[in-house]
């Protein structure tokens, strides 16, 4: 699922980002991100994290599976010092704010219910459905697994909102069992945002209807991501960047954006081949087909990768020494050490920086490093690139044609590194664009619906049709 897919039992150890909702003063509205400075951990926690890490992504990608227009940004918070960065959702009417996990690595959305029996003493918000007119519940049971634990329930319907985009009926997860450690206050639950064939619940995800829909000014997402891992005195929250849907805020990057496409029927993930890996100037040997493919996982705090490239990379950093135990996989190398390390997924080389390569020092003068070794299941892409790599770059996921593109971050952009600004606090828009989804969209609640409610009646009339309109806005 998603590493936060680390986010079960580690989010306080955990490396994820998570988005804020918040009108920003570009063109739409913006979703702040939030971060939240590192907990002060002891080696047994350390070896617990790496494992979880490790075993998260293992289970994650185990198996692979005419209107008007308007753009919106959603301001992210840093969590934990780069362990992860969430969003704000609204649901129900009226409205209700929650906290969600930003994930490309996934597609459902899912939040913990008022009933929940487990998992979620250290969540303080979860959903009421009572306090909601507009929701309807279904029998449809629903469950999602992570490698550290798992979260289950039933499906509803809702008016789903974020970043000035709204979807009256739009299905997600209400978990009454979640296992513990997998949600950290103030997180609520996640926001998938890969495509609906990896959905658990059938289910198209919010920000595949708008764009399908043609909500969007353009086909796109992007996310700029803060950095604070190198910071001591990092706060449990802090700034985290921006997720935008729409449109592309240029005040945070500069150049031109290099888009790569996703292989032809490879629309699940975010999926591009890895074209080559360079370390200390020299280039890593990858295989020129579905072996060097690579998820883009907003959802991931590190980068795993095959064995044999992982060993490779470490060869060429002398003084590397790999790890047994709960650190199998991951290696050390000297903390003095000037680490180059770039990625190249078309014609440039993207670099990562030394502070997100560098984790944590271990004994002996020695650092843990960010990139692992990882065997993901049959069908699943190889490498598995997370916030280690896209802190640095202004990274888009573009909907038509199905691509991603990296673009050099802004001095602006960079800029926000580092510096304890104002934590991004939910907001709802004054007026949304809404849509309607279509009736692939709604199968899975459907057949599992309980009641003959006024509102998916409602939805029933206009399940064949994409509607768009502006909330409270209309002309």
């Amino acid at each position: 699922m998603f590493q936060v897919h680390t986010l079960a039992l580690l989010l306080s150890f955990t490396s994820i980002v998570f988005a804020i909702p918040r009108p920003s003063s570009t063109a739409g509205q913006s979703i702040a991100l939030r971060r939240r400075s590192t907990a002060h951990r002891t080696e047994e926690e350390w070896a617990l994290w790496a494992k979880n890490q490790r075993e998260v992504l293992i289970t994650k990608y185990g198996v692979a599976k005419p209107q008007r227009r308007s753009s919106g940004t959603n301001l992210i918070t840093n969590q934990n010092a780069d362990s992860s960065f969430f969003g704000s959702i609204a649901i129900g009417t009226p409205p209700m704010p929650f906290n969600v996990i930003l994930d490309t690595g996934s597609a459902d959305l899912w939040i913990a219910d008022s009933s929940c029996s487990s998992g979620c003493s250290d969540t303080s918000t979860t959903f009421d459905r009572a306090a909601s007119t507009s929701f309807t519940n279904s029998s449809t049971q629903f469950s999602i697994q992570y490698g550290s634990g798992q979260a289950s329930g039933t499906l509803g319907q809702d008016v789903v909102q974020m970043a000035g985009f709204a979807i009256p009926n739009q299905i997600f997860g209400l978990c009454d069992k979640v296992s513990s450690g997998l949600l950290q206050n103030p997180v609520s639950g996640l926001l998938g945002l890969g495509f609906s064939t990896i959905s658990q619940s059938g289910a198209t995800p919010f920000w595949q209807t708008l764009a399908a829909s043609n909500a969007w000014d353009s086909p796109v997402m992007a996310f700029h991501l803060t950095r604070f891992v190198d910071d001591p005195q990092a706060r449990s929250e802090e700034a985290g960047g921006s997720f935008t849907m729409g449109f592309l805020d240029q005040t945070l990057y500069t150049g031109v954006i290099e888009f790569t496409n996703i292989p032809s029927g490879q629309e699940s993930y975010w999926i591009l081949p890895m074209k080559s890996i360079t370390v200390q100037g020299n280039t890593i040997d990858l295989p020129n087909n579905s072996g060097s493919y690579a998820a883009i996982d907003t959802g991931t705090t590190l980068v795993g990768g095959p064995s044999n490239a992982i060993a490779a990379i470490y060869a060429d950093i002398p003084g590397s020494v790999e790890q047994s135990g709960d650190y199998s996989g991951y290696y050390t190398y000297p903390c003095d050490a000037a680490v180059n390390i770039t990625l190249s997924f078309g014609g440039s080389n993207w670099p990562i920086s030394n502070a997100d390569f560098k984790l944590k020092q271990t004994t002996g003068g020695q650092c843990l490093g960010a990139l692992f070794a990882l065997n993901t299941g049959s069908g699943a892409p190889s490498w598995i690139v997370g916030d280690t790599f896209l802190k640095n770059v202004f990274s888009v996921f573009r909907f038509s044609p199905p691509s991603v593109g990296f673009a050099q971050l802004s001095d602006n952009a960079l800029a926000q590194n580092d510096v304890q600004g104002t934590v991004p606090t939910p907001t709802l828009a004054d007026s949304a664009v809404t849509v309607v989804a279509t009736e692939n969209a709604n199968r899975a609640i459907d057949a599992g619906s309980s009641g003959a409610a006024p509102f998916a009646g409602m939805v029933g009339i206009m399940l064949t049709t994409v509607i768009a309109w502006i909330l409270l806005d209309i002309l």
